[in-house]
């Protein structure tokens, strides 16, 4: 399975469920993924576990008021509203992954974030996105017990 694959899928399901106004219901979950599939030759090769993708969207969609709190909270004279969209997804997809998937750990999170803000995003993409996720990554402990407290 390919984890990066994965994420990048995730992301642009995100993205997608945005921009169109989608509801977060399984319906509209399940045409993103298929339509994803539609596209994505390693959906056919079953490189990628769909499972894992499913529970990223859902998780963060279900999560997204907590993870844009947080987001909200390290960002330097921003607001999530004004973030890139595909930044936000990017974003978003870590700090759930940071907070709320017990089976990646923080740094790597983080790492895939920049990856995926470089491959998706602009050019100052990537520095952005490391230097948010860097600030919450050194206090990472704390965010966790504040949401779960």
């Amino acid at each position: 399975m390919k984890r990066r694959t994965a994420r990048e899928i995730a992301v642009q399901s995100l993205y997608q469920l945005e921009m169109n106004e989608a509801s977060s219901s399984q319906e509209a979950i399940q045409s993103v993924l298929d339509a994803e599939a539609d596209e994505n030759e390693q959906f056919h090769q079953k490189v990628i576990d769909v499972a894992f993708i499913q529970q990223m969207i859902e998780g963060v969609l279900d999560k997204k008021t907590n993870v844009d709190q947080v987001i909200t909270q390290y960002l330097t004279r921003w607001k999530v509203d004004r973030l890139s969209r595909v930044d936000k997804q990017i974003l978003r997809l870590a700090v759930y992954e940071m907070v709320y998937a017990e089976d990646v750990p923080d740094k790597v999170a983080v790492n895939e974030a920049i990856e995926l803000s470089k491959h998706f995003g602009t050019e100052e993409s990537g520095k952005f996105v490391n230097g948010v996720l860097g600030n919450m990554l050194k206090e990472a402990d704390k965010i966790k017990q504040n949401i779960q407290s």
